[in-house]
């Protein structure tokens, strides 16, 4: 088997963008009258906007109706856009250039498997939309993260098989996702967390291309 494409998240691995999802989710949930902590956007990294919502409801055993939770998500998202209007290519990690570069050398598609709705309007100011072989679609596949629907339709946009692919993370739902899309995963961030990784770098610019696919082809050859 050879490496067809390398298929990124981005919250986490290209920029973060964790602050302003934290400040806008924090001023959800203290309308709400509910608590929202450093670690609670950690629970969420990954997770899609309305299982996002449903785990601050569910931790203030709060109900709304249809319309109220539309409502939310819609004032969520308002706040989270306004956050991140002056996001430039200056916000893009360390690392994901070089990276990018080393792929279009060797023929390798890259391609983009985001939770976030607001995908394509970060990575248009990131500067880096042409650099990418297809984007994936969240409002499009069934079932966010930690179900591969994201990653697989990647895999389908960018003509290639989920198991010629690697994916990169750093969230444990990410790494769920790849690994239940047959891909090999790659984790971005700590060892001890991203435990289901078959590699894990902590950061971007410590990416190694030679080592995963080393590795990619050892796991291949067993």
């Amino acid at each position: 088997m050879k490496i067809d494409a390398v298929i990124f998240d981005l919250d986490g691995v290209l920029t973060d963008t964790a602050e302003f999802h934290f400040i806008a989710w924090r001023a959800i949930a203290h309308k709400l009258g509910v608590e929202f902590s450093k670690e609670d956007n950690e629970a969420l990294k990954g997770v899609d906007r309305e299982d996002s919502l449903k785990y601050i409801l569910a931790k203030g055993k709060i109900t709304v109706n249809a319309s109220e939770f539309e409502e939310l998500l819609k004032e969520k998202n308002n706040h989270y856009l306004t956050l991140i209007n002056d996001i430039n290519p200056s916000h893009l990690f360390d690392g994901v250039l070089h990276c990018f570069s080393i792929l279009k050398k060797a023929n390798i598609k890259i391609g983009l498997a985001s939770a976030s709705k607001n995908a394509s309007l970060v990575i248009n100011k990131l500067g880096i939309d042409s650099l990418f072989d297809f984007v994936g679609d969240a409002a499009a596949v069934a079932h966010s993260k930690p179900a591969p629907d994201i990653f697989l339709s990647v895999a389908q946009g960018l003509n290639v098989a989920p198991h010629n692919c690697i994916g990169v993370e750093d969230a444990v739902a990410g790494v769920t996702a790849i690994q239940s899309a047959k891909m090999f995963a790659v984790g971005i961030g700590e060892r001890h967390v991203l435990t289901q990784a078959e590699l894990v770098f902590p950061t971007m610019s410590e990416f190694d291309f030679n080592a995963v696919l080393a590795t990619f082809s050892s796991r291949s050859t067993t």
